[in-house]
């Protein structure tokens, strides 16, 4: 991980896009006010986006575990579609 300010970014653009995309390196851009931005390239953005949706699934079953174990569940029948 790298941390550039905003300037030195827009003056050499092209080569910290190829930087985040060809290294897989995060570069973390500075600006006034400390309201930073992340440059970083789609597939680790993409990886970053699927193990959080993989964690929130996780949470989820975690939490219905948690209520059945508590005694929250209940039993219904399975509902069966006609073959007609």
């Amino acid at each position: 991980m790298m941390a550039v300010n905003y300037s030195t970014v827009r003056n050499n653009l092209k080569n910290y896009c190829d930087i985040a995309t060809d290294s897989q390196e995060t570069v973390i851009i500075t600006r006034k006010d400390e309201k930073n931005i992340v440059l970083m390239s789609l597939e680790k953005y993409n990886q970053l986006a699927k193990a959080a949706r993989n964690a929130e699934y996780l949470a989820m079953i975690d939490r219905g575990i948690s209520q059945l174990a508590a005694g929250k569940g209940r039993q219904h029948e399975l509902i069966e579609e006609d073959d007609e």
